[in-house]
């Protein structure tokens, strides 16, 4: 019976001691190897204090296994005498998988962690050098290099080492590795060792002394003639040498391997030689490359081969690194990097990542990597290889604040020390943090969380990486405000200078009137100013998001002056998460919405309202218009009331497409460009409807009272009636008349005439408001016609006089506005004209067709580019419509879903009937809302109309961004738009010019 009550007992002390499967560990403890040990209580405390005993003890227990008996006995005495050696041995075995494994394979190995000599605590890399000197093949190298990485993470997991110590041993590791490597190599082609002088360059972590457990080493190599030899032979065989070296520690063989040599970071990348002499390097360096490469440079190191040769390669390229910042492009090239290269990581990985992901070491990496790049051409200070080394030195120059510095710090030390402990398990190169509950208890454990380790890990994790995700409002953007509103008594501040060059390389055009601005709103002690300075850090992140940060900034600057001292408008920024977003992507889009807010600050609030960004229907907007038109005192102040409600329309249209297009930190840009297009010409549409809806109501009421002579309807023709309005567009209209029976028709006419004089006039009265044109241009006769007609007199017209393009262009009319039965019966009056019964006959089609090529050689703009012309260029709006609309005329009379105004709803249908294959109508759709969009946006961007994309550089940077582009990617935006409208007039040719 005792039996069962001792199992119990070791049972229970195993579990008290972390053991997760306490039954297989008491069976391994009963391993007659073990025997010796067994009872001794230090050997289960010991394993208890690992990150995982059940791991530890299995890796002991083949240890022992692996070893002879004379061996076996002095290392269990070893073991159970010697603290430190028992504490670093197990604590690798709970760590690491894969070393417990090479234990397993190589018995004797253990003696690597029995030293604690002062020399041993922190090896260089001469002691590496010397641990690896006896190798003289890939194979032995590898059991050499697996023997020293013992001993490194035998002093990472006890805690004697630090993490930024232990990357930095890894990394002198890795340099005694590729000396060893060159060394096996050169013994291998003593004659290609003797041509030339190599050296090899670190990059990267390697370069930095900051390397992973298991991460490609970067280099570059470099090489020169040695006395007396041919330079082309010299470069084929150190070529050959580089090669080798790269084979040598990449290749996999009976022990594993070692890691990746990546040469990729060399000019040209893959495509280019991989070994160049100096002058070749810095040949390329000053012509050809890229801002990412001096990036990349701020690493470089030499540590193997000619020493003295990678010495004079670093100093070489030193003084163009530290001038990156000064180049012409590096503004568009920092605003490209600064977006995080997340699109390869699956979507079921990206909240794993902890290099790539949101908040993750990248990000730290790539922020401390720019500073050092902006302000390090005037403060050598700044010249470090190591990211903790910089940051120190940002913080010590004033450049990052303090107390921010310490916080990224420590979350970079811990996401490291994650990456590290997640790396040494298997020794596998990976950065996705494991979703196994075992591996997650493990990886806690070993960074010290015990009471509940999943828990802990996951809530330190979420805490670090928090803070990581709002680091470019501590680090770039807090310091500015320090520099000019002294917020941290005792700071360092950046000098104005140093200030400047910051906003330069956020993409600021003018940095001195940014700091301007940012006194103005960041300096004082009042509510105002203190709610700003929390603000602004992210603000600025925002506005340096944009096409134009300076516009951004200064229209803050605006409409705080404006609303300041409104508490609703600095608690509503403060308090409502998207409205500040929102505010900032809407103030740096461009001029148009900004302008709109300016004129009535207090529509703000529209952007803290999560439906307020949604357009009202036209019901609504014709309600509200008429009532402010009613309380209005005379037809000037009805008007103007209701062009106030048009201005505030109009910002909530343009505010919602912007914020829809750039999408936010919450809400993704809407995906489907056509929707954003329908969405904007619907609401225009209707706002413009229901303000002439108003100013009817107020013409009529001036000078009749409550009725007109006369039935009187607005019949919207063009875009306007096809409900595809643009910021820009013009009221196309037709208005029409019918006198009340029994009334004097003169008198009626009289009347007409006068309404439509007076709404001209009122709607285009000069104010701070945007005025609505109405053109009547496409009445019958033109701009030689009465301005407005009896329903008979257009009857009569249409019946003798009407010719095929004015029945395509009745296409589109459509009632707006007055007496909706006039408006019913005049579109049954033209139903017949637009849609003949009889279809089209071959002399109107080819006058249809002849009036199309007119307008092509005779309106397009002299000197514009046809293939970047919205509306009348290549594929654009024109070419589709008139396409579109051919089809209408021909067949709507027996299609029903042709006989609509809306050109994507006819287009749509005409699928659906056959009429165009679906390939030919997913075209003709795409570069219809293309150009639709890219006329939206010159509006948005400039202020003003246009159909053709802008000249000003970063109007054009404003443009892509609205239409989806990164930063510096406006040849992508351009010639995507000549593809698009090419493929367009390609099925145009065919359909509209060729069709039968």
């Amino acid at each position: 019976m005792s039996a069962p009550g001792r199992r119990s007992s070791t049972f229970t002390r195993l579990l008290r001691h972390g053991f997760t499967d306490p039954s297989a560990a008491e069976r391994l403890l009963g391993t007659p190897e073990l025997a010796a040990v067994r009872g001794n209580p230090v050997l289960l405390d010991a394993l208890g204090a690992t990150a995982d005993p059940d791991l530890a003890l299995l890796g002991l227990v083949r240890l022992v296994e692996a070893q002879d008996e004379a061996e076996r006995r002095v290392f269990l005495d070893t073991l159970v005498s010697a603290k430190p050696m028992r504490d670093r041995l197990l604590g690798v075995l709970g760590a690491s998988e894969a070393l417990g494994d090479h234990l397993a394979r190589h018995p004797r190995d253990w003696h690597a962690l029995v030293m604690y000599e002062a020399a041993d605590l922190h090896p260089g890399i001469a002691e590496f050098e010397r641990c690896l000197a006896d190798a003289t093949d890939p194979v032995s190298l590898r059991v050499a290099y697996r023997r020293c990485l013992l001993s490194i993470a035998a002093r990472d997991v006890c805690g004697t080492t630090d993490v930024a110590q232990a990357a930095a041993e890894l990394a002198d590791l890795a340099t005694a590795t590729l000396r060893s490597a060159l060394a096996i190599a050169g013994k291998a082609a003593p004659e290609d060792a003797a041509m030339c002088r190599l050296a090899v360059v670190a990059m990267g972590k390697c370069g930095g002394h900051e390397l992973n457990y298991v991460s490609d080493v970067d280099v570059i190599f470099v090489a020169e003639a040695a006395d007396g030899a041919d330079e082309d032979k010299a470069l084929r065989a150190a070529t050959r040498l580089a090669s080798d070296l790269m084979r040598i520690c990449s290749e996999t063989n009976i022990e594993g391997t070692i890691w990746p040599v990546d040469a990729n970071l060399r000019p040209e990348g893959r495509n280019g030689p991989l070994v160049r002499t100096l002058s070749s390097h810095l040949a390329y360096y000053q012509r050809w490359a890229k801002t990412w490469e001096f990036q990349a440079l701020l690493k470089a190191r030499a540590v193997a081969g000619d020493l003295a040769l990678g010495e004079a390669y670093v100093n070489a390229v030193s003084p163009l690194v530290w001038q990156a910042a000064e180049r012409e492009n590096f503004v568009s090239d920092v605003q490209k990097m600064r977006r995080r290269v997340v699109d390869n990581i699956p979507a079921a990985q990206i909240d794993r990542e902890l290099k790539l992901g949101p908040g993750g070491l990248r990000d730290v990496e790539f922020a401390v990597q720019l500073l050092q790049l902006v302000h390090g051409r005037s403060d050598a200070s700044l010249h470090k290889g190591s990211t903790l080394g910089a940051l120190e030195a940002l913080s010590a120059g004033g450049y990052v604040g303090r107390v921010d510095a310490v916080q990224l710090d420590e979350a970079y030390r811990f996401l490291r020390s994650m990456e590290h402990r997640i790396q040494l398990y298997r020794l596998r190169r990976t950065h996705l943090v494991p979703q196994d509950e075992a591996d997650l208890r493990r990886l806690g454990r070993s960074l010290g969380l015990r009471t509940e380790p999943v828990a802990e890990l996951n809530r330190a994790w979420r805490r670090h990486a928090s803070v990581v995700r709002r680091l470019h409002e501590k680090i770039f953007y807090r310091p500015l405000l320090d520099a000019v509103a002294q917020l941290a008594p005792g700071e360092i501040r950046l000098s104005p200078k140093a200030a400047g060059q910051r906003l330069e390389a956020l993409g600021y055009a003018d940095p001195a009137a940014a700091l301007r601005h940012l006194e103005a709103l960041a300096s004082g002690v009042t509510r105002k100013a203190a709610i700003q300075r929390t603000l602004l850090p992210v603000l600025l992140g925002w506005f340096a998001d944009s096409a134009d940060p300076d516009a951004g900034l200064l229209g803050f600057r605006k409409v705080s002056d404006a609303l300041g001292k409104t508490p609703w408008y600095l608690r509503l920024l403060r308090d409502e998460g998207a409205a500040a977003e929102n505010l900032a992507r809407v103030l740096s889009a461009g001029r148009f919405a900004p302008d709109l807010l300016l004129r009535a600050p207090e529509a703000v609030a529209l952007l803290g309202d999560p439906e307020g960004l949604k357009p009202r229907g036209r019901e609504h907007l014709e309600q509200e218009v008429l009532a402010a038109v009613g309380r209005a005192d005379g037809a000037e102040a009805a008007v103007a009331a209701a062009r106030g409600v048009r201005r505030r329309e109009l910002f909530r249209t343009a505010a919602g497409d912007i914020v829809g297009s750039y999408g936010t930190e919450e809400s993704p840009a809407e995906q489907d460009p056509g929707a954003l297009v329908d969405r904007v010409g619907n609401a225009l549409t209707d706002l413009n409807a229901a303000t002439l809806a108003g100013a009817l109501r107020a013409a009529v009421r001036a000078h009749w009272g409550d009725r007109l002579p006369t039935r009187f309807a607005v019949i919207g023709m063009g875009r306007f009636g096809g409900h595809e309005l643009g910021y820009g567009s013009d009221a196309d209209v037709l208005f029409v008349h019918e006198p009340w029976d029994g009334a004097d028709e003169q008198e009626a006419a009289r009347a007409a005439n006068t309404v439509v004089a007076e709404m001209r006039r009122l709607l285009q009265l000069p104010t701070s408001d945007p005025p609505l044109l109405i053109d009547a241009d496409l009445r019958p006769e033109g701009k030689s016609g009465p301005m407005v007609r009896t329903l008979a007199s257009y009857a009569a017209y249409y019946r003798r006089w009407s010719l095929a393009w004015e029945s395509q262009a009745l296409l589109r009319a459509a009632p707006m506005a007055g007496d909706a039965d006039l408006g019913r019966r005049f579109v049954e009056l033209v139903d017949p004209l637009r849609y003949p019964k009889a279809g089209l006959g071959e002399d109107a089609v080819r006058e249809i067709r002849r009036l199309k090529a007119r307008m092509e050689s005779e309106r397009l703009p002299r000197g514009g580019d046809p293939t970047l012309h919205a509306k009348l260029g290549r594929g654009g709006l024109s070419d589709v419509e008139w396409t579109v609309q051919l089809m209408q005329m021909r067949h709507g009379a027996t299609v029903p879903g042709l006989r609509t105004t809306r050109t994507r709803e006819a287009l749509a249908a005409a699928r659906e009937a056959d009429l165009i294959a679906a390939d030919d109508a997913a075209v003709l759709d795409e570069a219809w809302v293309l150009a639709t969009r890219v006329r939206n946006a010159v509006m948005l961007v400039r202020g003003r109309a246009g159909d053709t994309f802008p000249s000003d550089g970063r109007e054009l940077g404003a443009v892509a961004r609205y239409l989806g582009y990164e930063a510096g990617h406006v040849g992508d935006m351009l010639d995507d738009y000549r593809r698009t409208t090419r493929r367009a007039r390609a099925v145009v040719e065919e359909r509209f010019y060729g069709a039968a």
